[in-house]
């Protein structure tokens, strides 16, 4: 800094101390009114020509970037609404898309209302290739229209693009249900717009709405319907991020545990391109708020929509925000859109769907109570497979009874597991009795067990009911919460897991009772519940009810099915059976023989053949 600059600068220091020392010693004689008329209406003017400056800069850039689109992107946001009975759909002129969707008959774990669609975890654009730059439907500012078509409700959105030009987004909601039809309409544009398809990407960040974070996070995904592949979804699972893209699909769905928002074509057709992403658990969408306790995971899916149907006005697609529920998803007219409900592999999923819950909703008419409801489907069951049950315990009983011959052999033989197995099938087939035969009733059970597998913790039903102490019966029930974790078991007790795992010791206990089971597998049988306990405290407490009472009733069925069966009539029919097959009397019919015991000797005779070569061998 030079000398001049120096003393200009003190200068200027002095007289402006003088200046608001001079004015601060002043005494007005009457009330200063006059600074403020003079300063405020300078300080306004320059207020609005740097905001004027500003428009005119921006909507200049507009039309630079936009051409015809530039006078729709300012305008003003105004809101409508289409209600039913199942929900509310919030649109906005901004974007002339989707706000929000409200769900009226469901809550969140907390019971808050529970909105399945919200813009500020939901990312939605509709990009239009343009000769310019690309422009983002969802963006522009519309007018609104409300109307009516019979009992629907119908929102139009259309703006004006000029020269005739004009986009419309149409909106309809039926008296019920969850699906809101779309229409879209880009109409006065000829051959100016190139010959691409338009794409509608729909991210959402999946906000927490259960109980169990963890299963909600796990449960969340990307399923999709394609035309040639079938129905199919993303790795639920994965720590890596998971991408597919599909040709020809009915429809997509942002899925969670209990709901799901889908999109498809209307009448039949299908997206032609489409490409769906699972994000990493944990992980987040770009420009999206990161919490780990409020969001649980970031799906995607892009759609392609071809130009031409959006240009001839026939572009009819539609939205579906609502349940996993079976009944409800078979109604939406989409292919298959029920396979967004888990029923399990097809044979258990046939159960599932032609058994399980058309008595489980026929009960529900009924009955209010979900407790009752579950026990009584549980007493169903089990009448049904009573023939089962009796020919499976008549079965062991029957083994029981030979006792005495199998403790013969295992004396006679020792440790030599061979030659015990080589006699036991002899003394099995002069009493007549297939070893199996106990086996097969109690494997014919098992589709009935795994469908209640896959069906309790899918049951919306379920969800937000409570029984004694569980306040949620499509989660776990937190009986008790420890101040530690233990691997592989949780921070929480479940005491329907708890009181499932000793009623399955208790079974176990009478079921060794008619069992010819020695030695270690004895006492392996008691191993399985304690790995059950294990496994199953955070499955949900339907499923573990269900279990517990299911025990307690096959507890009670042994023993009442124990009063009618007399053993020792039983030893005395084998007995005289074992005598008629050793004299060779064929009085009625020689018994026929049975194929799976024959293979079984021969394959047993073979492998003894070969473990006599291998000791020959030795010796040499």
């Amino acid at each position: 800094m030079d000398k001049n600059q120096i003393i200009g600068i003190s200068l200027i220091s002095v007289l402006m101390l003088g200046y608001f020392g001079f004015m601060s010693t002043q005494t007005p004689e009457t009330p200063v009114t006059t600074p403020p008329a003079i300063t405020q209406p300078v300080q306004s003017d320059t207020v609005l020509l740097k905001s004027a400056a500003t428009d005119t800069a921006l909507k200049a850039q507009n039309q630079r970037e936009y051409g015809d689109f530039a006078a729709a992107m300012v305008g003003e946001a105004k809101e409508y609404k289409l209600e039913n009975k199942d929900v509310v759909v919030t649109l906005s002129t901004k974007g002339g898309t989707i706000k929000s969707v409200l769900l009226k008959n469901y809550f969140t774990w907390d019971k808050k209302q529970l909105f399945l669609f919200k813009q500020e975890n939901n990312q939605l654009s509709l990009i239009l290739n343009t000769n310019k730059k690309p422009v983002d439907l969802y963006s522009l500012y519309y007018a609104g229209v409300e109307s009516k078509a019979g009992d629907k409700q119908v929102v139009t959105f259309k703006t004006d693009a000029g020269n005739g030009k004009t986009i419309e987004h149409t909106y309809t909601l039926g008296a019920a249900g969850f699906t809101v039809d779309y229409n879209l309409k880009a109409a006065g544009f000829g051959g100016e717009l190139p010959n691409l398809p338009l794409t509608l990407d729909w991210r959402e960040q999946v906000e927490r709405i259960e109980y169990d974070s963890e299963q909600a996070r796990v449960k969340s995904t990307v399923n999709y319907m394609a035309a040639e592949d079938g129905f199919d979804y993303l790795s639920e699972a994965s720590k890596d991020r998971e991408t597919e893209t599909l040709s020809n699909v009915y429809w997509v769905s942002l899925k969670q545990k209990f709901f799901n928002s889908g999109f498809y074509i209307r009448e039949g057709g299908t997206i032609p391109s489409a490409t769906v992403t699972a994000y990493p658990m944990y992980s987040t969408l770009p420009n999206a708020p990161v919490n780990s306790e409020k969001f649980i995971k970031a799906l995607e899916a892009q759609v392609q929509l071809p130009l031409e149907a959006v240009i001839s006005g026939k572009a009819a697609y539609a939205f579906y925000f609502g349940p996993n529920d079976f009944k409800i998803c078979k109604a939406v007219p989409a292919e298959n859109y029920q396979k967004n409900v888990n029923l399990g592999w097809p044979l258990v999923s046939w159960i599932n769907r032609f058994v399980v819950i058309p008595v489980f909703d026929g009960l529900k008419g009924v009955f209010s109570s979900f407790g009752l409801i579950i026990v009584i489907l549980v007493l169903l069951i089990k009448l049904v497979l009573l023939p089962l049950s009796y020919k499976s315990f008549v079965s062991m009983a029957k083994m029981k009874a030979l006792k005495p011959e199998l403790d013969e052999l295992k004396a006679k033989h020792g440790d030599d597991q061979q030659a015990i197995q080589m006699e036991q099938m002899q003394v099995y087939k002069q009493f007549g009795i297939n070893p199996l035969s106990g086996c097969i009733p109690v494997l014919l059970q098992m589709p009935i067990l795994l469908a209640m597998f896959n069906f309790f913790p899918n049951a919306i039903d379920l969800r937000g009911e409570s029984l004694w102490w569980a306040t949620d019966l499509s989660s776990y029930d937190e009986f008790a919460k420890l101040p530690f974790t233990i691997p592989f078991y949780g921070s929480h007790v479940s005491m329907f897991t708890l009181l499932m795992t000793i009623s399955t010791l208790a079974y176990t206990w009478v079921n060794n009772q008619v069992s010819t089971v020695t030695g270690p597998m004895k006492y392996m049988s008691y191993a399985m519940p304690v790995v059950f306990l294990f496994v199953l405290n955070s499955f949900p407490a339907g499923l573990s009810f269900y279990y517990f009472v299911s025990n307690l009733v096959t507890i009670a069925q042994q023993l009442i099915i124990r009063r009618f069966v007399d053993e020792g009539q039983l030893r005395l029919q084998l007995e005289a059976k074992r005598d008629k097959n050793l004299s060779g009397d064929t009085t009625g019919g020689a018994p026929k023989k049975n194929r799976f015991m024959a293979r079984m000797e021969e394959a047993m005779k073979q492998r003894e053949q070969e473990q006599q070569f291998k000791k020959n061998i030795k010796k040499k």
